[in-house]
């Protein structure tokens, strides 16, 4: 794993779990190549809608209600973070929903 994604995490996360942040820069394989694509852009309504989608509904089988909720908390803990890394917030969502046994699944 790299570093980089574990050291992001921590500052959220005291004791995050590595595994979990492995297999979630699995889950997003190629788009974590890009600069553009290891960021989330949580203004912009088309990206929240694929997270929510593709991430929320699938993996983590969330409802749309469950969706919302973990997706602005997880907006609330990140807001001071201009440069929101993906895998991180993905990591966060996870945990705000207790859905981390579907990533280690």
């Amino acid at each position: 794993m790299k570093t980089k994604y574990l050291d992001n995490v921590k500052k959220y996360v005291e004791s995050p779990n590595e595994t979990a942040i492995e297999a979630i820069v699995g889950h997003l394989g190629l788009a974590l190549d890009s600069h553009d694509g290891s960021l989330v852009a949580s203004q912009d309504s088309n990206e929240v809608a694929t997270i929510k989608t593709s991430y929320c509904s699938k993996p983590l089988d969330l409802t749309p209600k469950q969706t919302e909720q973990a997706f602005e908390a997880v907006c609330k803990k990140m807001d001071g973070d201009h440069a929101k890394c993906r895998v991180t917030c993905y990591y966060l969502l996870a945990q705000e929903s207790d859905s981390m046994d579907r990533i280690l699944a």
